[in-house]
Parts: C-alpha cells; structure tokens; sequence
C-alpha cells in the first residue's frame, strides 16, 4: 500500500516560538479554502490536537518515535491521511531537541523518518538581520536538515519584505512562506499549572476566525503546498517489517469512557484501535452522568481532575457505581487524573481535599512542580491486565499532583538516564497509575484488555442465567 500524501512540518527554534498558533491558523485558512486537511502532533502532547481539531473539526493524532517504532509511525501516517488534501505535523518542542543531545524521537527524526518537507517558524521578536543567522544555524546543523521553507512570526508587516529578501539572497533553496504579525488577543497561552486546552480559552472560534484570515493575507498558502506535493510517497515497503496487528474479538465488548472536562486526555489511535479490535465506545461524564449500565470495561484517562475536584465529589452516585462495578471484577484502565480519581480523596485546586471514588488507597495532593516528568520505559514486576511480569512498554508521565499510593506493579526507567521508580497499581483486571499509555507501542496489550473484558461479559452472562 503505497500513497502520496502531500504534508509539511511546521518546527520552530524552542517552545513558545507560536507553532501551535501558526499551525491553527493555516488549518483555518486552508479549510476556508475547501480543502480536507488532517494534523499530526509529533511527540506525546494531549494538548496542541485539542486546538487543531477545533480548528479542522475532526481529530487530530499524534505521531512519536518513542512510543512506535519507524514502520508504525509511517504506518499511522499513512492510514490517517489516506484520501486528504494536505497533511500538516506540528513539531514539538525545538526542531532537533529529542531524547538526549543525539535528538532520539525529535522533530527532525521524524520529518526524516516519513521524508516530510520542514517549514521552520521563526520568531522574529527583538531581531532583524540575526533572522538569518538562526536560519543558517539551523541549515547546516544536520547535512539533511529536511528544512524547505520559513514563517516568520511575530515581524511586523513593514519590516517582513526586507527580512524576506534577506532570506532569499542568502539561500536560493528555501521558501520565504509569509509571515504573521504579533497578534496577542489570539495567543493559546499556558497557565501556572499545566496547559490551558482548547475548551477553556475563551471565544477560541473567534480567535481562529481572526487567525484564519490574517494567515490567507500574510501566508503564501500556495507555496506552502507548492512544497507539501514535494513530499515522497507514503509506502509500507520503506519498513523493515510490516506492522503487524492482533486479530479482532470474536464478539464486541463495551468500554465505558470517561469524557468531559475533567477527563480528556485520550490519544486518538488508542480509541481507534480499540474500536478496530472490537471495542464499542460508550462516552459519558464522571461530574454529571451515572454510570453506563451493562459495561464489560472501563477506561478514565488523564485530565485536570483537580480543577474539577469539587464537582466530582459532589457525583456520589457515580463514585458508588465505579467503586463497587470495579470490587466485582470490571476490567479498568485508568491513567494519571483517572488514577487519581480513583483513590480516596483528591486535593483540589482550591487546596480543599474532596472524597473520590475510593477503589484505592491514598490521597492525591498538589506538589511544587511537575513530578517525573517525561518519557519512561516501564517493566511489569508482576502478572496484570496488559502484560506478563518482567515484559513492558513505553509509556510518558506528566503531572503535577502526586499520591500517597503510587503503585508498584511496574518498574520505570528513564530512557539514558539513571532515574528510575516503581508505579502504577495493577492486577488481573486493573492497571491504573500516572504514566499515560500508547497501545501502537504493544497493539497486544490493548487486546489483552478487551479479552479480559470479553471474560467479563460471559461471565455476567453466566450469572444472569445461572
């Protein structure tokens, strides 16, 4: 299966150069223009595909080397933009900034490892002539730096002509795209405790109807896909070995997710996947609603339960249901704020310590800064829900709250460093704890969950007839 896919990569210097803004912008404005786009976030942030589904109107997905290998982020690639007009990746973090100074998993690794043209974004502010420079450095820092076009970001409209033909008299093979100018009523700002997604920013379809329409004056959207059409085609014959998937169930299974402002932190090829192996997705939310009747499975994903503390608490019909459905055995998969969640109380933004669900030992409480953050390779101590002891996968951690009960089912190892901790409580039909989980790592361990909830649908059949 081969296709050519037409798609860039938006990178930048650092964070907070606008990638995310400038991303949603040009999506705005080539959805305005009738064309069936579809983005990609490079490494593991729930955060940035919030803002481009807002913008695109169907989900984005993330593509990361750490979690998947080469074949399998192609393979998602290519599966996710079969049929689109254009496909657009945002980087993260600086172009070549990965997993040590070696750029393991970086922006540049994966513009190389699918062949997709860069587009740098450069923030212009408090230069000029020093633009340049930047851009060299970036140039020939790797010899394929996959780099075929510049933004320039946050430059006023009287002085981009001059920086433009600055660029272009210096180097005769990159693009001079456009530019867009510092616009500070549509920033997508950061808060002081993790990031602001897209259901919280006040007037957001305001603020991409503004963007939209200084990226179709300001942005050359025909160079830009000028360069998008220079991308190669997408084929499975490029990977060592094919991606290889477990087989669907025999039956379906129902799988309760929690979903709503609490809870939202869902990689969008996990649900996918679990709907392909058999999985019927149930949505419903932990602050309002009861419980879906007759689930053979639950899944609660990371969030800003905190925020919500009180909300939460105040639901004890729904905590009553999830406490005693998971004692009688429902299979469960809850990661970070649904770890969270779970335990006996959750210390709320407001510093008040709120009554959770209580399926688990310990309070969660805030902390002074971000706890074990980023990626970790996780090693089972014991038998569980996903995996034998001493197997494992990948897995990343992003929280500023801790627990009295972290778990030690697993053993985390921080990838080429000496850090390492035990987490994660799990057993025979539960694995919860603060590492977010991606199942294109370990496809089987996503059908290992759905089997066991399969044997917990016959075994309510069981009851019910016996």
């Amino acid at each position: 299966m081969s296709q050519n896919v037409p798609r860039v990569m938006f990178a930048a210097a650092s964070s907070g150069c606008g990638k995310t803004t400038v991303t949603c912008a040009v999506l705005q404005a080539l959805k305005n223009r009738g064309l069936d786009c579809i983005s990609f976030k490079c490494g593991p942030d729930y955060i940035d595909p919030m803002f481009h589904r807002e913008a695109l109107g169907i989900a984005s997905r993330n593509l990361d080397l750490f979690f998947a290998k080469e074949q399998t982020v192609r393979y998602l690639l290519q599966k996710n933009s079969q049929g689109k007009d254009f496909a657009l990746i945002e980087g993260v973090m600086g172009y070549y900034d990965g997993i040590s100074t070696k750029g393991y998993a970086s922006s540049w690794c994966l513009a190389r490892t699918t062949k997709t043209p860069t587009i740098l974004i450069l923030d212009c502010r408090g230069m000029s002539t020093s633009i340049a420079a930047q851009l060299l450095g970036y140039l020939s820092f790797e010899e394929q730096s996959q780099i075929r076009g510049v933004i320039l970001n946050r430059i006023s409209k009287g002085l981009y002509p001059e920086i433009k033909e600055l660029i272009e008299s210096r180097f005769t093979n990159i693009t001079v795209c456009g530019y867009m100018p510092k616009m500070p009523d549509c920033s997508l700002e950061s808060r002081h405790l993790g990031l602001v997604t897209a259901g919280e920013v006040a007037n957001l379809k305001e603020k991409l109807v503004r963007l939209g329409k200084q990226a179709e004056e300001s942005i050359d959207l025909s160079a830009l896909l000028s360069i998008a059409n220079t991308a190669p085609e997408l084929s499975e014959e490029t990977s060592a070995q094919p991606i290889s998937l477990p087989q669907p169930l025999s039956e379906p299974v129902k799988i309760g997710v929690a979903k709503d402002k609490a809870f939202h932190f869902y990689y969008e090829d996990n649900l996918s996947l679990l709907k392909e192996l058999g999985a019927q997705l149930i949505f419903f939310s932990p602050m309002q609603d009861s419980l879906p009747e007759d689930l053979d499975g639950l899944l609660i994903g990371g969030g800003y339960p905190e925020v919500y503390a009180q909300t939460l608490s105040q639901n004890q019909q729904i905590r009553n249901q999830i406490k005693l459905a998971l004692q009688n055995g429902l299979p469960c998969i809850a990661e970070c704020g649904g770890f969270q969640y779970l335990q006996e109380e959750l210390e709320g933004e407001d510093g008040t310590s709120y009554p959770m669900v209580g399926f688990l030992k310990g309070k969660s409480f805030r902390t002074e800064g971000l706890r074990r953050f980023g990626y970790v390779n996780l090693t089972a101590n014991e038998d569980n829900l996903l995996c034998k002891k001493g197997e494992g996968f990948p897995a990343h951690e992003f929280h500023y709250w801790d627990s009295e009960n972290t778990g030690s089912s697993f053993h985390a190892q921080k990838p080429m460093r000496k850090a390492n901790w035990e987490c994660i409580v799990a057993n025979d039909h539960f694995v919860g704890g603060y590492p977010h989980l991606y199942f294109y790592s370990q496809p089987e361990m996503a059908k290992r969950f759905l089997e066991k909830c399969l044997t917990y649908q016959k075994q309510k059949e069981g009851r019910k007839n016996g």
